[in-house]
């Protein structure tokens, strides 16, 4: 069983940044692909960005040119980073590990884009 911890959540102004990490209770990303899931009020869960054991990345349309995604050496460790924030970003984001065999999630951590 893998446990994956979302942080790095919070309120920030339109035009501002945060970093979401995913801590994950053992080396996962190393066979598994990555992605970051958000839902937002009333809202279906959509995909945000997705990278693989060997570091090819997707994005969403909606945050090309301002998320990035990566995986710490380690291999236990995800972050995205999201620049130019919008209110539309306003969500609550998950932590996905995704293999052919399983899916794990992280409880997700709260995102408001307010000013």
């Amino acid at each position: 069983q893998v446990q994956l911890v979302e942080s790095g959540g919070g309120l920030v102004q339109p035009g501002g940044s945060l970093r979401l990490s995913c801590a994950a209770s053992r080396s996962i990303f190393s066979i598994y692909t990555m992605g970051w899931y958000r839902q937002a009020p009333g809202k279906q869960r959509e995909l945000v960005a997705t990278i693989t054991s060997g570091g090819t990345t997707t994005y969403a349309d909606s945050v090309k040119g301002r998320f990035t995604i990566s995986v710490a050496n380690t291999k236990n460790t995800g972050y995205l980073q999201m620049n130019s924030l919008k209110p539309e970003d306003t969500a609550i984001y998950y932590c996905n590990a995704h293999s052919i065999v399983r899916d794990y999630w992280g409880q997700g951590t709260q995102v408001t884009v307010s000013s």
